[in-house]
């Protein structure tokens, strides 16, 4: 059995995810719909890794992060979908405990690190813009690997305060949960515990990521937009805006899928997963897509590795 009973509560060894309720005709459908976009995450990811690290021209701050944007991007879909395929089709559901506590942990990490790393790069943005002169001194290697290291520390430690929470309750009741991946608010509407802590620690955590994130890149753009309007040129204009509108682009479909997710009416539990869904496989398949058509460094980087494969054919 999945759990042992024990004065009225239960140790949980394992869980039930229920996936996303389909209709059984449908599951094969559905697991090549996830099968196909994840392909196109691995793809479009691991293409953009490879062009930046062999590239010397892309060898650049913008670059570094946009690397490590992608390992990111990567590494959070690879923690969710595989296992979500699996359930789709099998017959049996189950996480293990400690399966479904590393879960939790390594997508509270990425998805955190990734909003650091995204407030990084609009920094990196308005030091560009701003500052142009400066740009070489003020964004150097070491500042980057800084920048870059503290986002994943600040995704570390908020990992440990959520699974620290969210696992410590009791769940007498059920072990299923309503998702296809471990998450903290299904996990709490299965528990018998007081999810009161729970759910200060979640509201503050949010509190202390998101509004310093969002006002590091809204400030930045504040400055960015005062100095492109200063130059007298429209092509001038045209290039500097052009520099931001990816970025811009990315920050848009995160904020945007991530509020889909969590302003979502708790009592819909189907159109969640929806929005989960356009989170985990479809943020990360469009985010490589939206740099290499909005950026003319990355298509040609991507021109240069086409040209030299046929060439070699």
């Amino acid at each position: 059995m999945g759990d042992k009973r024990g004065d009225n509560h239960s140790e949980v060894t394992d869980f039930i995810l229920v996936g996303i309720r389909v209709q059984p005709e449908f599951h094969s459908l559905l697991f090549l719909l996830f099968l196909i976009v994840y392909g196109l995450v691995l793809l479009g990811n691991l293409s953009m890794i490879g062009i930046i690290v062999t590239d010397p021209r892309l060898n650049t701050p913008m670059y570094f992060f946009l690397g490590n944007l992608s390992v990111i991007d990567l590494s959070y879909c690879t923690v969710i979908v595989p296992k979500a395929m699996v359930i789709i089709l099998s017959q049996k559901k189950t996480i293990s405990f400690a399966g479904c506590v590393a879960q939790l942990f390594l997508y509270a990490l990425f998805m955190v690190t990734e909003a650091f790393v995204l407030a990084a790069m609009a920094y990196d943005r308005f030091i560009a813009i701003c500052n142009p002169l400066l740009y070489t001194v003020r964004m150097s290697r070491s500042l980057c690997i800084q920048l870059v290291a503290g986002s994943y520390l600040c995704g570390w430690v908020s990992s440990i305060l959520q699974i620290s929470v969210t696992f410590s309750m009791s769940f007498c009741a059920s072990r299923v949960i309503d998702h296809f991946y471990c998450d903290s608010n299904p996990i709490e509407k299965i528990s018998c515990s007081n999810t009161f802590m729970n759910k200060m620690v979640s509201l503050s955590l949010a509190v202390i990521i998101i509004l310093p994130t969002i006002v590091v890149i809204v400030v930045s753009y504040m400055y960015i937009v005062s100095t492109v309007l200063k130059i007298r040129s429209s092509e001038g204009r045209k290039k500097a805006f052009s520099t931001c509108s990816s970025h811009l682009g990315v920050v848009s479909l995160l904020y945007g899928t991530v509020s889909f997710v969590y302003l979502t009416p708790p009592n819909n539990p189907e159109l969640r997963k929806v929005a989960s869904v356009c989170y985990i496989l479809f943020t990360p398949m469009l985010n490589p897509l939206i740099y290499s058509l909005r950026n003319k460094d990355v298509k040609n980087a991507m021109q240069k590795v086409l040209w030299k494969k046929n060439v070699l054919l």
